[in-house]
């Protein structure tokens, strides 16, 4: 049995070559903006589990659980489906019973940014909470402090904002001032893993923190999420949330870790009922599965790898384009070391161009561009109508529905592609 594996795994490893692409073709060949860099050991990683049948959570969830809660330095870490789901997850355990006078009850309200991603906003609506939306502030497209101060109210108890593209945002001083508050810190940390805010790496700031393993992001398990957090309490919480609101915490195949099992009396329950199927929460079935993680755990293993090169390629784009007329250049967060996920170009509303002849030029020639995601999200027609405050004039936020998109830095970007992004973007700005 051994030496057919063995042979499975070289054939594995012949075929990873074959697939190697061809040379870059400028004009031809794609420039992505994002993608999964997948090595022989991720391809092998994943046909081992499949050969080994491991299709449900496992050791595999297990291991990187506590291989990542270690990485971005908390004490847990609940292995989820996707990015979204861990949003919706780590919301969501706020509103549990278990927090007594501290739960999130419908209307309250939770700070939160115009300018981003819909899964930072959908979880606060879903669970019947208002979100108070603040601007940003161009270079670094975060809000500040200062915003969300003058954004809380009397029926304000949490915040939930997102790291822009991988640029922290002032963690440190945010997560004080929701302690000073009273607050609950929700971490978007999603596209920000590998980021660093006064040398302490985000997504280890908030009571909870989030992120994404979709393959765009910063490590791929193809879907995949995580939430994290520092408190034992809230991390119970969460566990609970994910695997579809039982009371019990023994991992599956495990009977009777509390050896309560049948000696429990809970809510209206008679006396004895299983453990194992008692339910403290309304809950879901978000759990990822071994095949995930142990793609998560390879890939995992290159982040080092993978956050070295996100940051050279920001810092070639950076230097190509610099002085160039009519656009604003992106900016790190001060005190920050960002594990880019995207190269942010916002064009001059009195440049000689417009942003969209900008982004056509650049897609004729198979330089791939997006949105700053949403843009401002209560011009969308799902926000319309749902309940929200706006704290102050969303003018930056609207600029950048306008004006602004994004080009990729993702690892499997070469020198040469970003060298032709370059001389793509300096060619049109020169013609005026």
């Amino acid at each position: 049995m051994g030496e057919t594996k063995d042979r499975i795994e070289e054939l594995v490893r012949e075929y990873h070559r074959e697939q190697a692409p061809g040379p870059f073709v400028p004009g031809v060949s794609p420039v992505q903006v994002s993608g999964a860099v997948l090595s022989a050991e991720d391809r092998l990683a994943l046909v081992s589990a499949a050969l080994d049948l491991r299709i449900a959570a496992g050791t595999s969830s297990r291991r990187f659980e506590r291989e990542f809660a270690r990485f971005i330095g908390t004490r847990k870490a609940h292995l989820t489906n996707s990015g979204s789901s861990a949003n919706l997850l780590a919301l969501s355990s706020l509103t549990s019973p278990q927090l007594e006078e501290q739960r999130l009850k419908p209307g309250d309200e939770v700070v939160t940014v115009a300018a981003g991603f819909p899964t930072t906003v959908s979880p606060i609506l879903h669970n019947g909470l208002v979100p108070v939306f603040v601007d940003v502030e161009l270079g670094t497209y975060n809000t500040t402090p200062e915003r969300i101060a003058a954004a809380i109210g009397p029926r304000t108890r949490a915040i939930m904002i997102a790291h822009s593209l991988g640029n922290p945002f002032q963690a440190e001083e945010i997560a004080q001032l929701a302690e000073d508050r009273g607050l609950f810190f929700v971490e978007d940390n999603c596209d920000g893993v590998d980021s660093t805010y006064r040398g302490r790496r985000t997504g280890s700031f908030g009571d909870l923190s989030t992120t994404s393993f979709y393959p765009a992001h910063h490590i791929a398990m193809g879907e995949g999420g995580c939430v994290l957090t520092g408190n034992l309490a809230l991390a119970r919480i969460v566990e609970s949330f994910r695997d579809w609101g039982r009371d019990c915490w023994c991992e599956p195949g495990e009977d009777n870790r509390c050896m309560k099992r049948f000696d429990q009396q809970m809510g209206k329950l008679p006396h004895g009922y299983d453990h194992k199927y008692i339910f403290s929460h309304v809950g879901y079935n978000l759990k990822a599965t071994d095949l995930q993680a142990a793609l998560g755990l390879s890939q995992l293993s290159r982040i080092d790898e993978f956050g070295a090169a996100r940051r050279r390629n920001w810092r070639h784009l950076r230097e190509g384009l610099e002085g160039l007329p009519g656009l604003l250049l992106p900016e790190a967060t001060p005190d920050s070391d960002p594990s880019w996920f995207g190269f942010l170009i916002t064009v001059s509303p009195d440049a000689s161009y417009s942003r969209a002849a900008l982004v056509d030029f650049l897609e004729s020639r198979r330089i791939h561009t997006r949105r700053f995601f949403a843009g401002n999200l209560t011009r969308h027609p799902a926000y319309a109508d749902r309940p929200h405050r706006i704290a102050e004039p969303l003018v930056n936020s609207d600029l950048i529905t306008d004006q602004t998109f994004w080009i990729g830095v993702y690892p499997g970007l070469t020198e040469e592609m970003l060298d032709y992004v370059i001389a793509s973007v300096r060619e049109f700005t020169a013609r005026g």
